[in-house]
């Protein structure tokens, strides 16, 4: 299965017949779920009081026409002929697109970027910058900072839709399926049965989420094919049953003839048919684990033709039944033959399961990213499979969502208040993705701005008209994604904000690299055994949080390494590009800086894996800083001064010189400097002897230079024998006397949020037996 790891940062080279039509079959369970059961409760929304069925078919050909054209425009025109070009090193979704405008563009309020980020490998622009000329709307951009923040809110109000939609299709969708009980339950018994059962259904759904869906994955495609079929089948039987003319429908004529006739109230039925492109949008947000030409096979040859087959076939049957006694009648399960039915209701099931396990792992996904730029609190990612990347389990967030939609279902009741809800929060995401892909036209691929205003105007206006007929639907069910959202925006703008403030007070008291050096000479200041890593979101300097260490307990390490962990603009960070490694001051003083990378699709390391890396990343930097000292070409050449008494290595230079493997025993055959305790190599062995070699190529050392790498070797492995500490501040937010009113409840906000959410310790994996927190007060 081609979701393993390396999927996001395959070469760009085009796939084969073969891979495309695999990964096309394994596309419809992951991607196409939530879109392929949208005919369960498009009609029964669109008709649940706006509008009726009458007798002339005027509603039902129109609200056909409508379904039409908007699966016609949206998925397949704007996303899969335009959006999905959009992607970022085979990445979509919103921070995809984000990220692209950010390295196109000064439009990140990221804080510690640094000049070396650009070398990265998916670091990819499009042109040069320096050969193209900047656009009046790139040079708006970045002159206003204002824009900046605007830009990160819209960002943020969709990824709020998201996560919205994540409470609202799981209940929708079970919802609808298990409504098919109806045609064959009593009416007092399907009142009694309906919502038991979907909350069962929905609690177990989650409950198996710890498991990750690589488990049960395998079944997720041959249900969502074997569901096209079937609504392919009904519609195809429907069609050539009841009404063979019904393509006539699909005129858009028949639109403004349901308009003309419906007015006001066949605007607002536009709230329900909006609901037929739900998971769209998963289209654009999966593309990463599959391409682009397997996603838009699959929706052209199958998925597309099995909706418009489904809803031609539903009208066909309408058209020619008007005798319900209510309007929650006109829906999927009317036109299913009784002989089928109850095989058709399973099926359901099992296909709706399937489509909101697909919003339920984008919902930890992009909780996932949205943590990687600081704007959501901390919480356990867990990497549910060794071999497909990206597949991730949060605790607490399953748990919220659980609740949150059994609230729904068992709050709402029927379909129109949870279709007017999840409506909403579809189209919302839409009008992002929208307005960010205009940009992206302008900034990224500089096309004519006209090109870019005109897809705007174009694809936004018809997203709009459907947005007003949602957002009128306020006080039927609309309220909750609106209120989710402002209650997500609260939470993400209070830590992003307060996080932002927290790291210009650390640069603001960061101390100097003079002092650092002075520590050895004071009387009474100890080196203990062992190698100290402090945390810091510090690329340079050294952090207030360590100064109040060694100011209280006059001792460190005797390797000490400042460690910041930060995200890139990226979706991926190779794992040979992850490490930029230096030297703070001499280096008899054994004190180092490792700056870890990670890309926003990117899960952290367990801490067993990133102690062996960081430690044969110092081992490796210590050996060819050593061969530059001593080799004739120019350090400028392979060196970059990031700041005065600090080399980094670029990631160049180490995929040049040395190659990573993640394993517990790591060897590169070739010659080695030789250390005083083996004749062969420096060998760096942990408690939990794990042992770890490293061989450099082709280095050229002087003799003398050769006994200070062995002699600076030999420290680090006796550092490691002796054991690591893991030095983390524990932060607390204060106001400064007289802040507005604002400032005084966003600290008040962060800090609960700080105390009630997981700490750093667990983010990082660090464990507890190896935890030294230090308690710093930031008063903002």
């Amino acid at each position: 299965m081609d979701l393993e790891l390396g999927r996001g940062m395959r070469s760009p080279q085009r796939d084969s017949w073969k891979t495309t039509m695999v990964l096309a079959y394994q596309s419809l369970g992951v991607v196409y779920g939530d879109l392929s059961i949208s005919p369960l409760y498009v009609f029964k929304s669109t008709f649940a009081e706006d509008i009726q069925h009458s007798d002339t078919n005027e509603e039902i050909f129109g609200v056909l026409s409508f379904v039409f054209w908007t699966l016609t425009l949206i998925p397949l025109i704007k996303y899969v002929s335009i959006v999905l070009r959009a992607d970022d090193n085979g990445e979509g979704g919103t921070f995809a697109l984000y990220s692209l405008i950010c390295r196109h563009a000064n439009v990140s309020l990221l804080p510690n970027r640094q000049i070396a980020d650009e070398e990265l490998s998916t670091y990819k622009l499009e042109r040069n910058p320096e050969t193209v000329d900047k656009t009046r709307v790139k040079v708006w951009l970045e002159k206003h900072k204002n824009l900046h923040t605007a830009l990160l809110i819209m960002v943020l109000i969709g990824t709020c839709m998201v996560i919205g939609d994540g409470v609202l299709t799981p209940a929708i969708s079970v919802f609808s399926a298990v409504s098919g009980l109806e045609f064959s339950l009593s009416k007092d018994h399907h009142e009694y049965a309906v919502i038991p059962i979907t909350c069962v259904i929905l609690a177990f759904l989650f409950a198996l989420q710890h498991f990750g869906t690589h488990r049960v994955g395998f079944i997720f495609a041959p249900i969502v094919l074997a569901w096209l079929l079937c609504m392919s089948a009904l519609g195809l039987y429907n069609i050539i049953h009841w009404n063979p003319h019904v393509y006539q429908a699909l005129n858009p004529y028949y639109m403004f003839k349901f308009l003309k006739k419906t007015r006001k109230y066949g605007w607002m039925s536009l709230g329900g048919i909006l609901l037929c492109m739900t998971g769209s949008e998963a289209m654009f947000a999966d593309l990463g684990h599959f391409s682009y030409s397997a996603i838009q096979l699959a929706f052209t040859s199958l998925v597309y033709p099995a909706l418009i087959l489904a809803y031609m076939g539903q009208a066909a049957y309408l058209s020619k039944h008007h005798d319900f006694y209510s309007n929650s009648q006109v829906g999927f399960y009317i036109a299913v033959p009784d002989k089928v039915r109850w095989p058709v209701l399973v099926l359901a099931i099992l296909a709706s399961v399937v489509g909101s396990q697909a919003i339920i792992s984008g919902t930890f996904s992009i909780i996932n990213q949205s943590q990687s730029l600081s704007c959501f609190p901390r919480v356990k990612v867990v990497h549910t499979s060794e071999k497909i990347h990206g597949q991730i389990y949060i605790p607490e967030i399953n748990w919220l969502l659980m609740i949150l939609c059994v609230a729904v279902t068992v709050g709402f009741r029927d379909t129109k208040h949870m279709g007017n809800a999840s409506g909403l929060a579809v189209i919302t995401v839409m009008l992002v993705t929208t307005f960010l892909t205009s940009l992206v036209i302008m900034v990224c691929w500089h096309k004519p701005p006209l090109l870019a205003l005109g897809f705007l105007l174009f694809f936004g206006s018809v997203e709009a008209l459907y947005f007003s007929a949602s957002l009128i639907k306020f006080l039927e069910g609309a309220w909750l994604p609106i209120l989710l959202a402002l209650i997500l925006m609260a939470v993400m703008l209070v830590w992003h904000i307060t996080t932002i403030k927290k790291y210009e007070f650390d640069l603001q008291n960061k101390v100097t690299l003079e002092w650092l050096l002075a520590l050895g000479d004071k009387l009474g200041m100890v080196r203990v055994p062992g190698i100290g890593l402090v945390y810091t979101d510090l690329t340079s300097g050294v952090p207030a949080n360590f100064s109040r260490f060694v100011t209280n307990l006059p001792a460190f390490h005797k390797v000490l390494v400042f460690v910041c962990v930060k995200s890139v603009p990226v979706p991926y960070v190779f794992p040979a590009e992850r490490y930029l490694v230096g030297r703070v001051g001499p280096p008899g003083h054994r004190s180092y800086r490792c700056i870890v990378r990670y890309g926003y699709r990117d899960v952290h390391q367990d801490v067993d894996s990133f102690e062996t890396e960081l430690i044969e990343s110092l081992a490796m930097f210590i050996k060819l800083n050593a061969s530059y000292r001593c080799s004739e070409v120019s350090q400028s050449e392979q060196l970059e001064e990031w700041e005065p008494g600090l080399t980094v290595i670029g990631s160049n230079t180490l995929r040049d010189h040395a190659s990573y493997d993640l394993q517990d025993s790591v060897q590169h055959s070739a010659a080695s400097v030789p250390a005083a305790d083996s004749p062969g190599g420096t060998g760096l062995e942990s408690n939990s002897s794990k042992q770890v070699r490293f061989f450099i190529d082709s280095l050229v050392v002087s003799p003398e230079a050769d006994k200070q790498v062995a002699e600076e070797l030999e420290a680090l492995a006796a550092a490691r024998e002796a054991g690591t500490a893991f030095i983390l501040g524990h932060s607390h937010v204060q106001c400064k006397p007289g802040s507005s009113v604002v400032k005084k409840l966003t600290v008040v906000g962060y800090n609960f949020l700080r105390r009630n959410c997981r700490g750093p310790d667990v983010v990082l994996r660090v464990p507890p037996a190896s935890l030294l927190e230090v308690g710093m007060v930031y008063v903002l």
